[in-house]
């Protein structure tokens, strides 16, 4: 497997990098891999996408939808 080394980074990246690894429980060094690997990888079909944001299994949100109103349909002069 490569490596890869990164320089420059500036301070606040690093302490949100850091905070952000131990949010999800891993090392700095994951949590980057986590990141390049998600930023390079094909983007996620829409459907996917919908699954993981609203789907309960995902944690997802249950949206409160209106109710529908029933309506005649149309009708045109002939």
């Amino acid at each position: 497997m490569a490596s890869l080394s990164v320089r420059k980074i500036d301070d606040e990246t690093l302490v949100q990098l850091r905070v952000r690894a131990a949010r999800h429980g891993v090392s700095m060094e994951e949590e980057a891999r986590r990141i390049l690997k998600q930023a390079v990888a094909a983007p996620e079909r829409l459907g996917d996408l919908a699954v993981r944001v609203f789907s309960p299994a995902y944690g997802g949100t249950e949206l409160d939808l209106p109710e529908r109103e029933v309506t005649e349909p149309l009708e045109f002069p002939r």
